[in-house]
């Protein structure tokens, strides 16, 4: 095993437990941040690792709110369990348009819009997104306060926002929060509801990489088993600290701040990815 690598698989591992649930984009920022520090993999490992280690991420979820997730708990009465289950419901009900469709266009993403200036263009458009719903919102009451009155139908339609998602740089989050918002949602119930559709959705994903990853003839060296597992670790330590800033942040703010991090973060990587281009690096 190689240190330099570790290192690297320690950055990539902090960067997607940060980005994973706040509205900035985890793939976008992943695929950048590899532009810069080079992680010295073959591509088809690559493309699988920066996916995969989202399985640390979704850990942070089940432990944090495992027992508002968990319908067989001795502690529920049986009509919160019920409530459970029917949340469950919703949930599944919402990842059904992310996992038809992913199955179907997931190649394609991967070899047309895996690059810096498409992560740069969707930063920039939904951090505008942002502003304008949020300036919209100013002086709104939000129709659902908390995510057990989200209904199917409103469950639905977030699973279709977060269609958008399958374009890196859009933001998993990022697209179910706003959608959520604008079909009445307050900010909490959006991202708890974001988050919860991270759990099927993101295993779905994981899943599907390691089974290519294996079906296309690669095998996992003892390094990369390491590299993976770290990644997955680091990712999962992060992002508990991640989701619990993320909801004191909104009690007291909107999700302005966000907005112009996308947009300045943007531009940077336009800029970026133009001077390496000119120069030739």
């Amino acid at each position: 095993m190689n240190i330099l690598e570790i290192l690297k698989v320690l950055v990539l591992g902090i960067v997607e437990g940060f980005t994973e649930w706040l509205p900035i984009s985890s793939t976008g920022h992943m695929i950048l941040v590899d532009e810069i520090i080079h992680l010295n993999q073959p591509a088809a490992f690559k493309n699988m690792f920066l996916v995969v280690i989202q399985l640390g991420a979704i850990l942070a979820v089940v432990v944090l709110y495992f027992d508002k997730l968990n319908p067989f708990s001795l502690k529920k009465k049986p009509a919160q369990r019920t409530a459970t289950l029917v949340l469950w419901s919703k949930i599944v009900l919402a990842c059904i348009p992310a996992a038809v469709i992913g199955l179907l266009v997931d190649d394609i993403l991967d070899e047309y819009l895996m690059n810096g200036y498409v992560v740069a263009a969707t930063l920039i458009i939904y951090g505008v997104l942002f502003l304008i719903i949020e300036n919209r919102n100013q002086y709104k009451t939000f129709d659902v306060q908390k995510v057990g009155d989200i209904s199917f139908q409103t469950a639905l339609y977030i699973g279709l926002f977060q269609l958008l998602a399958l374009i890196p740089g859009t933001s998993r989050s990022g697209s179910t929060i706003l959608g959520a918002m604008i079909l009445g949602c307050s900010r909490a119930a959006s991202a708890e509801f974001s988050f919860f559709l991270g759990i099927p959705v993101m295993f779905g994903a994981s899943l599907l990489k390691i089974v290519k990853y294996l079906v296309n003839g690669s095998v996992f060296s003892g390094a990369q088993v390491f590299y993976l597992i770290m990644g997955m670790v680091v990712a999962f330590v992060v992002s508990v600290y991640a989701i619990k800033f993320l909801m004191g942040y909104i009690r007291q703010h909107d999700f302005k701040f966000f907005g112009y991090y996308r947009i300045v973060l943007g531009v940077v990587v336009i800029l970026y990815f133009t001077v390496s281009a000119v120069l030739g690096l």
